[in-house]
């Protein structure tokens, strides 16, 4: 499959990724764990068919020592026991998030109560701007069919420096 555009080739779109991937930077600056965030935007990549960012986030998982068993289990975290229960808010919460059409009720009172348990405010506030991005950063990977495959563990970390 061959990307049909490549968003930072025009001035525009360079533009607004560098403000895209600053948001996202802060957001990896926080003291969210970085499985969790990984595990989120893995969780949503996988719902909304970006193979680009399913790419990128069971990558960089293995590459941070997560097991293959919780990697491709995160499609079935309800049927595994190999989540932590933070991290299962968490997830729930990028489910619920990501399937807002699906769900009609947005994100559940019992969903936010769970992540209310396991996170302070500056983490719970991470969680949110992480659902809203990696959901924007899929619609961006299947609209322009980013394909999946070609992506190296710390590619953004050697752009960003």
């Amino acid at each position: 499959m061959e990307s049909r555009f490549d968003l930072n080739s025009s001035e525009l779109g360079a533009k607004v990724g560098k403000r895209f991937a600053g948001t996202s930077l802060a957001i990896a600056q926080s003291t969210l764990p970085k499985a969790t965030l990984e595990l989120v935007e893995l969780r949503a990549s996988q719902i909304n068919g970006c193979g680009w960012c399913t790419d990128v986030h069971t990558k960089e998982l293995a590459a941070a020592g997560e097991s293959a068993v919780r990697i491709n289990l995160v499609a079935a975290w309800r049927e595994s026991g190999v989540f932590t229960e933070a991290e299962r808010a968490a997830l729930a919460l990028a489910e619920e998030g990501t399937r807002l059409a699906d769900a009609h009720r947005g994100v559940s009172d019992e969903t936010w109560a769970r992540v209310r348990a396991h996170y302070d405010d500056d983490q719970v506030a991470a969680l949110i701007y992480l659902v809203a991005m990696i959901n924007a950063a899929n619609r961006l990977g299947v609209i322009t069919r980013m394909a999946g495959g070609s992506y190296q563990p710390g590619m953004f970390e050697a752009i960003a420096n």
